[in-house]
């Protein structure tokens, strides 16, 4: 594994841990201007943001997808497994994110 793709893999970590963070609790802001109860309104927010944290972490668009087309059917098997990585590390940080969530609310999330 070379240094560069290490990098990208703590990046998208921490870009899908940061979009439950950040969007579970500045939501949870807003909940609190506007009159809503701002620990539930985190919770169903940290449970809702997981697949937009994992596509913000992979770039959004459908290159990871091509990749592991070009993996599948052209034999470029090393694509497949870096593209592979990269998403788990995405979910892993949701994953992370959304449990620190989970802690902070003491409530559980099922989906």
């Amino acid at each position: 594994m070379s240094r560069d793709f290490a990098g990208t893999l703590v990046m998208d970590f921490f870009v899908a841990f940061g979009v439950i963070i950040g969007g579970s609790l500045i939501g949870g802001m807003g909940a609190l201007m506007i009159g809503r109860p701002p620990l539930s309104t985190i919770h169903d927010l940290a449970s809702g943001l997981k697949i937009w944290a994992l596509v913000a972490a992979i770039g959004g668009t459908f290159d990871a997808i091509t990749s592991l087309e070009r993996g599948l059917f052209a034999g470029t098997h090393a694509d497949m497994y870096k593209t592979i990585a990269m998403i788990c590390a995405a979910l892993g940080g949701a994953n992370t994110g959304t449990l620190i969530i989970q802690w902070i609310t003491q409530e559980q999330i099922t989906s």
